[in-house]
């Protein structure tokens, strides 16, 4: 049984408790570490915006392995919807294919290729591109994890292109 108490000290112990533990919270918020310094940069104070959008060491890994595992569900779906042949009943067990057409070649859905430009881009692999073979169209999908401090990234990505 739980006991629900509404003393204001009490409800902001409880809050205190579920905080992420980062070395900035010992730091300034229990005054329990001297030093605020990032466990892994060492350069930048360990906030949790820090930790999962701006940290140098995580970024060459982990930020991409997320990026990855993002595209992969996207691409996993679209393939769902598109009449592509799943290759896995789950999108986490999906690891895509740079290429694949769907039953009766209508769709083609192309994975971290390069797009040919009239113009030098910079990095100009979109992470999925859909092709409508049907309606000579197609969808160029970039995906950007961003947190608060990078969401200028999503102009930077539709200005690409």
């Amino acid at each position: 049984m739980v006991e629900i108490n509404n003393n204001n000290n009490n409800n902001n112990n409880n809050n205190n408790n579920k905080a992420l533990q980062t070395k900035y919270y010992a730091t300034k918020i229990l005054n329990t570490e001297t030093d605020s310094k990032c466990r892994f940069c060492q350069q930048f104070d360990e906030t949790v915006d820090h930790i999962i959008s701006v940290c140098p060491i995580l970024a060459k890994e982990q930020y991409i392995k997320r990026h990855d595992r993002v595209c992969a569900q996207l691409h996993f779906n679209i393939r769902k919807e598109t009449g592509v042949q799943l290759d896995k009943k789950h999108w986490y067990e999906h690891l895509p294919k740079s290429v694949e057409t769907s039953q009766g070649g209508k769709v083609t859905i192309l994975w971290d290729q390069q797009v040919q430009t009239d113009r030098t881009i910079p990095n100009n692999k979109p992470d999925i591109i859909i092709l409508d073979n049907e309606k000579r169209t197609c969808m160029l999908i970039d995906v950007a994890i961003s947190g608060d401090r990078n969401v200028i990234k999503k102009a930077e990505k539709i200005l690409k292109y």
